[in-house]
């Protein structure tokens, strides 16, 4: 590729000069291709180790002049034949015209402006608009898309230098981490290594330092594990890696690939060597942050953040922190995590000032709300152009902004008469909010915190669990949302809400609001209004409790709101149908048992407790297993804190029952102990009668347990599990996601491989290796595109097996690295051929199940089977109607030699001619006459059969579902006869016996076209036999053929070879006396060769050498009954329903048993067709491009990469 022209003092330093003239020298690299020796080597590892962004080229060109020591590189190239190209474009188009020039000043500055104009030219034609990567990267990106056989829509997103550990050795290279791969390459002394992971393979991803490895990264997959050290930047590296892998995740768990986000801000001044996709990913990872710590909508973008302080006029202070904005929001977080977070949503705002600047208070801004609350901030660096982006977001709020944070609130279903420790914690909170102030605006410090784990009493439940999660601004910022999604999902059905109202009654039954239908239908309509909001999650167990309880303390938008804050933001992915985030959410309570309990940890994971008990107190956040007066308070908290409040108080929980599960000696036990306790935890200050608990009945006849008060449990919990931290719970969030997924990942292909039938012949492991390379074929969809979206787009909630599907180009993908029967560039004609077949549902889609169908056919079945799928992969719906048109131009191909024996008499296939006579025969009885011989049966006998006889049979086939027979094969025409013999042709090129194959094939083809020609003849002459010799009306037609034309149509007995040399002197006179018959026009036809040949007959046509293999079965011209009556005057030749796009001779065809018995003949195709093949080393040769590998070489690296 051309480069922009850079200094080189030392030309010939470790390369050497190839060609040159006066003004170009090219060059190749020491040690690059034959002979080098130890130089080259050295070379080899020193361009490895100390290039700053990738392997150096191997060609160069350099620009140079006569009395100038300095040279310029104009262009590399990594092969011969690409530098070749450059330099013969500079001798062709710049040496003349360089010539002219005198001063060589000139030459040089004209050499430099066209080369540029030549980069800048290509870079407007390859690169994208609106792509900021710097020119150094985007030459790192092209060498990891050759280096690694990537596509260009594979994009990197950073490079580092690393060691890579092969056994105890450091390879010193580069790793390249793009969107989908993470990409190593190193090459030391001779010694190259090439590694390639998707990020939907990784398993495991720490960052750890051990004595063997430094600090290090360590990646495991289901294969390997690997580990890379030396890092410059290693939090960095990590960070990104950890961002990647949860991207693929993301992906595995709902399809969501990645896309670049054009809302996230830009840098003005983009950083050297970073790339557009590494900011967007920073930028993003932020922005997750943002709106994780002040709990804001998911569609909330960061715009930017600087550091200032803030005046809390609660203590009089400054204290220091950072001011985030964002397109709706001011927010501001304390350095110190406790001291003071700010939420101000700019729909609030009324005045945005800047004060007068002084030595205490340096530039100091002032913004006042609708709520009278006014806050100051100072310290802010660039206050002009912050308060210019203030104001440019107030300009797009819109003009009438929701009312005030209270207004409109409806009451609750409760209304209970407070009491004395209920007045005073009501009187606590007015004060907080007359000192940190009411509403989104407040406050929050560690106060708050201490106020809310005292209890927050029930009349202010409602409005704080809004604020505190953030269901506050979408609630007000979508005003008739609710109502809009309540009035269309009236009426209307689905699994979901079929599941909705199999749990109502189940919602807290114990509780009176749900002992009437008031509370029943409010509970109705949140949960259908959310499953029509969200089809993604639709309802889920145990959001019906969930639900119900949020209903108690507010209106149904409300309780709507908040459900949609805890689904989607506060408890991701926790109610989707495989519940990955409670699953995620249990791992980490099992790793935190193990640091924090661990004499009772192994005890657990002996009795399997955690599981069991771990879905239910997190689903429900403890409300279905404690009484609801005592689960509430942690509900308050967890409205406050989030998830860490839950997996402290299971902690805590634990930690006071582990002598009596230390002494259990199963798992119901456990189960029993932890229930008792549960059931005990009692909230004496709630003012609400007692409501009875179900699980109260675990709580047997002895003396009960001792009463716990929650906010004991709580405190407890706080002192001694407080060392917890938000950050901690997200990073062990990742590292048990990666598990949980691949865990699913694992499951499903369990389960997929299990519903393929077990007559496929695939074992197990090749079962599943199949599923890997059939799911890493649609996820490459995903990747870089498919031609069809429904083959990108995945549903995790379809069943298992419809999960992964493929299209019809990456089946040929597919077929052309796996099929045994490999036909070179004829080979994705077959494979669309393939896929035509397998797809019976015509969704233009396969799953896993179809795939191997396919597959098992060609490799595990006997040759019939083989044959058979050969066969019907050139007949419709396999063969297109374009295809069998193209056949027409070929047929000449194969008809040039056999049309010198075209003559009936001379011809010694004639020995065929009663087989088509049988079977055109049969056809006749079988729609010419049907209907008169039911008829003549039924007046014999009297009687019809009776009809529920008939439809039972019916049925009884229906259900079989029989095995297709090689009978019910349709007959194939000529055109797709010629494209049978194009693929058979090609299929056999690259065998080693090869030239046995093409003359075998030869013969059988010309065999089976002069057996189709003779068809062809004797269907004219059945036409026309049906014309002029049809019985008269009320004649009974002969029953029997004379005697003499039996004998004439039956074939000798002998074998094929016996019967060309005999043939013609018994069989030459049956074509001659069908015509004599023909033209003479008698009424009895008693001569035509229409008429049925006896049992005996048939059996001795069937005793030729070249179908004595084929079973009576298969012939079609058994079982004739002994009544059975033809009638000639409708000869219908059973190819004239043959189906086939374009103009076909509909009077030629070829069955199936027929090219069966003629491949038979053939010893070399029948061994070609039984050889055995192993799908494990195809299988393994495309997971090397699939998945992840590694190879090792003397010096080059292999051809085939990523």
């Amino acid at each position: 590729m051309w480069l922009g022209p850079e200094e080189v003092l030392v030309a010939n330093a470790l390369w050497v000069t190839e060609r040159a003239n006066p003004f170009f020298v090219l060059q190749r690299r020491r040690g690059h291709g034959k002979g080098g020796g130890l130089t080259g080597l050295l070379v080899g590892t020193l361009d490895v180790v100390l290039d700053s962004s990738a392997r150096v080229a191997p060609y160069r060109i350099l620009h140079q002049t006569q009395d100038s020591q300095v040279y310029w590189t104009v262009a590399c190239g990594s092969s011969r034949k690409e530098i070749t190209k450059h330099w013969e474009w500079l001798e062709n188009n710049l040496l003349q015209t360089l010539s002219i020039f005198d001063n060589e000043e000139d030459i040089t500055t004209f050499v430099k402006g066209k080369i540029h104009g030549i980069i800048a030219e290509e870079n407007k034609n390859l690169q994208p608009q609106g792509d900021e990567d710097p020119g150094k990267f985007k030459e790192a990106e092209l060498k990891m898309r050759k280096q690694f056989g990537m596509p260009e829509g594979e994009k990197l997103v950073n490079y580092y230098s690393c060691s890579y550990w092969k056994g105890r050795v450091p390879r010193q290279g580069w790793l390249y981490l793009t969107v989908n791969h993470l990409c190593f390459y190193s090459f030391l002394l001779g010694k190259e290594v090439s590694l390639v992971v998707q990020w939907v393979d990784v398993t495991r991803l720490e960052k750890n330092a051990t004595l063997l490895f430094p600090e290090s990264i360590r990646v495991d997959t289901r294969d390997q594990e690997l580990f890379f050290s030396m890092f410059l930047n290693i939090s960095e590296t990590f960070k990104l890696m950890e961002q990647l892998a949860n991207l693929a995740m993301r992906q595995l768990l709902d399809n969501e690939g990645f896309l670049e986000d054009k809302a996230l801000p830009r840098p003005p001044r983009p950083h050297r060597n970073i790339s557009a996709l590494k900011r967007d990913l920073d930028a993003r990872a932020k922005n997750e942050c943002y709106c994780a710590t002040f709990r804001l909508p998911g569609d909330e973008r960061l715009d930017g953040h600087t550091g200032c302080t803030l005046w809390t006029p609660f203590n009089k202070l400054h204290i220091s922190g950072q001011m985030f904005i964002s397109s709706n929001y001011i927010c501001f977080a304390s350095k110190e995590e406790d001291a003071c977070h700010l939420i101000i949503p700019l729909r609030e705002v009324t005045i945005v000032e800047k004060a007068d600047s002084s030595s205490v208070l340096p530039s100091p801004l002032s913004i006042s709300t609708k709520s009278k609350m006014t806050f100051l901030f100072a310290n802010l660096k660039d206050r002009d152009f912050l308060v210019q982006r203030i104001s440019d977001f107030l300009q797009k709020m819109p003009s009438k902004p929701p009312g005030n944070s209270r207004a409109g609130r409806k009451a609750s279903i409760v209304d209970s008469a407070p009491e004395a420790k209920e007045k005073m914690k009501e009187e606590s909170w007015h004060i907080h909010f007359f000192e940190y102030g009411r509403g989104m605006c407040m406050y929050r410090t560690a106060r708050t915190r201490e106020l809310v784990l005292k209890g927050i009493p029930e009349s202010l439940r409602g409005e704080l669990w809004l604020l505190f999660s953030g269901a506050w601004n979408e609630m007000v910022t979508h005003p008739g949302y609710y109502a809009e999604l309540v009035e269309m999902s009236t009426g209307k059905y689905s699994l979901a809400t079929e599941e909705i109202e199999r749990d109502l009654h189940r919602s807290m039954p114990e509780h009176p609001a749900f002992q009437n239908e008031l509370g029943i239908a409010a509970l109705r309509r949140v949960l259908t209004a959310y499953a029509f909001r969200n089809p993604t999650i639709g309802y889920c167990q145990a959001m019906n409790i969930v639900t119900s309880v949020l209903l108690l303390y507010g209106s149904e938008e409300e309780a709507f709101w908040l459900l949609v804050a805890l689904c989607e933001r506060m408890l991701p992915d926790y109610y989707n149908t495989r519940v990955v985030g409670a699953l995620v959410d249990q791992g980490i309570f099992e790793e935190l048992t193990r640091d924090f309990l661990p004499q009772l940890s192994e005890k657990m994971q002996d009795l399997g407790v955690i599981p069991s008990i771990s879905l239910s107190w997190f689903l429900t956040l403890f409300l279905s297993v404690m009484p609801f007066e005592s689960a509430a308070v942690i509900v308050d908290c967890f409205f406050y804190e989030g998830i860490k409040v839950i997996l402290q108080v299971a902690l805590a929980i634990l930690d006071a029952n582990m002598e009596q599960l230390l002494g259990c000696s199963d798992e119901g036990e456990a189960m029993t102990v932890l229930g008792r306790y549960l059931d005990n935890v009692v909230n004496k200050q709630s003012v609400s009668p007692p409501i009875p608990h179900l699980h109260a009945l675990l709580t047997s006849g002895d003396d009960p347990p001792e009463e716990v008060d929650i906010f004991d449990l709580l405190k407890m919990s706080y002192e001694k599990f407080s060392s917890l931290r938000a950050e901690d719970i997200e990073q062990m969030r990742f590292k048990q996601r990666l598990k949980v997924i691949q865990s699913l990942e694992d499951t499903a292909k369990r389960s997929v491989v299990r519903a393929i039938p077990g007559d496929v012949g695939f074992s197990i492991e090749e079962l599943e290796d199949l599923y890997m390379v059939f799911k890493a074929k649609q996820l490459a969809s995903q990747y870089w595109g498919s031609s069809h979206p429904a083959a990108v787009r995945r549903d995790p909630s379809l069943p298992y097996l419809e999960q992964y599907r493929i299209d019809t180009n990456q089946f040929r993908e597919l077929f052309a690295s796996l099929t045994p029967w490999a036909c070179g560039s004829h080979t994705p004609v077959l494979a669309g051929r393939m896929f035509r077949l397998l797809d019976e549902n015509k969704d233009s889609l396969i799953n896993f199940k179809e795939f191997v169908t396919g597959m098992s056919r060609m490799y595990h079945g006997d040759l019939t089977e083989k044959l058979k799928v050969l066969y019907k992969l050139h007949l419709p719906p396999a063969l297109s109607p374009e295809e069998a048109e193209s056949a027409l131009e070929a047929t000449h191909y194969f008809t040039e030699n056999s049309s010198s024996e075209a003559s009936p008499l001379t011809s010694d296939l004639d020995l065929f001619l009663p087989w088509e006579a049988q079977e055109a025969l049969q056809q006749e009885e079988q729609e010419g006459a049907g209907n008169d011989i039911q008829e003549k049966r039924r007046e014999e006998k009297g009687t019809s059969p009776p009809e529920y006889r008939h439809y039972l049979r019916m049925w009884a086939k229906e259900k079989e579902g029989q095995k297709e027979t090689i009978k019910d094969l349709p007959k194939m025409n000529q055109e797709q006869f010629i494209e049978l013999c194009k693929t058979l042709y090609n299929m056999f090129s690259e065998d080693p016996m090869e030239q046995d194959l093409y003359h075998a094939i030869a013969t059988v083809a010309s065999l089976l076209l002069r057996i189709g020609e003779v068809g062809r003849r004797f269907s004219a002459w059945s036409g026309r036999e049906s014309r002029d010799s049809a019985p008269e009306e009320g004649e009974p037609p002969a029953l029997d053929p004379p005697q003499d034309a039996a004998q004439e149509l039956q074939p000798p007995a002998a074998g094929y070879p016996q019967a060309k040399a005999g043939g013609d002197t018994h069989l030459g006179k049956a074509p001659q006396e069908s015509q004599v018959v023909g033209e003479g026009g008698g009424s009895e036809g008693r001569g035509s060769p229409s008429q049925p040949l006896s049992d005996d007959e048939t059996k001795d046509d069937m005793s030729m050498s070249s179908y004595s293999v084929v079973s009576t079965g298969s012939l079609q011209c058994e079982d004739l009954a002994d009544d059975t009556v033809l009638v000639g005057g409708e000869a219908h030749s059973p190819v004239a329903t043959t189906h086939s796009g374009g103009a076909i001779d509909t009077d030629w065809c070829i069955s199936f048993e027929q090219i069966l018995a003629s491949i038979l003949t053939e010893s070399v195709l029948v061994n070609f067709f039984e050889k055995r093949v192993d799908i494990g080393l195809k299988i393994k040769d495309q997971r090397k491009v699939e998945r992840q590998f590694s190879t090792s070489s003397d010096h080059e690296q292999s051809a085939v990469l990523g």
